[in-house]
């Protein structure tokens, strides 16, 4: 069994604004509508735990694939009538998007601006196409936080975006493969823990949510591990003129 018995970190309104990256505006609004499950009460105070930060995350990932206010509503009202594993791990899914610890990016936040790069462009368009980037107000902006951070170092932004473009080509039938044993790892791990065609029960949704997000950091903290020593490998197997660069770069990295 996976770690899944320990307490829940609890937060106030104003430190899950913080760390969800959403206006606490926003959190109460999505309470209202019944998007986000009541806090816990205690006096006047209001506590919010892991798993709220957890539907936090999974509104935005949502509304990003187009998904808008009252479909988002009746996904979560149908996780707390209970449905069945397929529809909870479909849900959960949509959470696996930023690592636990990574803080999300808001709107006033730096790394959000826009592509320097023509918004009509081929390249925009196969951003946009395979989900790597969106449209805004301003302009074209890249979903992912660290991706923002690199390209806005650049230069010349045109060349890392094909960079990206090309490193999602590369690499979307072994992602594609990895996100469908991801999958398929856990529902063996959700089934050995529970048995063989489980009906959550809403006292049981704390415990798989945990299980979720612990199997999550396990299969990518393995998965970056094991990737990060094969480029090691291949690198050294090379003999690139990067080669020496690269690896007293990581040596660097691993003194500090």
């Amino acid at each position: 069994m996976l770690p899944g018995c320990v307490s829940l970190a609890e937060y106030r309104l104003d430190e899950l604004a913080r760390i969800s990256g959403v206006s606490a505006r926003n959190i109460r609004a999505y309470r209202e509508r019944g998007l986000l499950d009541p806090p816990r009460r205690v006096g006047r105070s209001a506590y919010y735990d892991d798993y709220h930060l957890s539907q936090l995350r999974t509104i935005n990932q949502l509304h990003r694939r187009g998904f808008n206010t009252a479909h988002i509503a009746e996904f979560f009202a149908s996780l707390r009538k209970g449905a069945d594993l397929a529809d909870i791990l479909g849900i959960q899914r949509a959470v696996l998007g930023p690592h636990a610890d990574e803080p999300a990016a808001t709107p006033d936040d730096d790394t959000a601006r826009t592509l320097d790069i023509d918004p009509d462009g081929d390249e925009a368009r196969r951003l946009i196409e395979y989900g790597l980037a969106e449209r805004s107000a301003d302009g074209l902006v890249l979903i992912d936080a660290t991706v923002r951070q690199v390209v806005a170092r650049a230069s010349d932004p045109l060349v890392y975006v094909r960079s990206i473009l090309q490193i999602h080509q590369t690499t979307r039938a072994a992602i594609e493969g990895l996100a469908g044993g991801f999958v398929a790892a856990l529902d063996e791990c959700v089934t050995a823990r529970f048995g063989e065609g489980y009906q959550p029960r809403p006292q049981e949704m704390d415990e798989l949510s945990r299980i979720v997000r612990d199997y999550r950091e396990l299969w990518t903290g393995v998965v970056a591990h094991s990737l990060d020593k094969a480029l090691q490998e291949h690198v050294q197997a090379a003999d690139s003129e990067y080669a020496g660069i690269l690896l007293a770069g990581r040596r660097d990295a691993d003194r500090g």
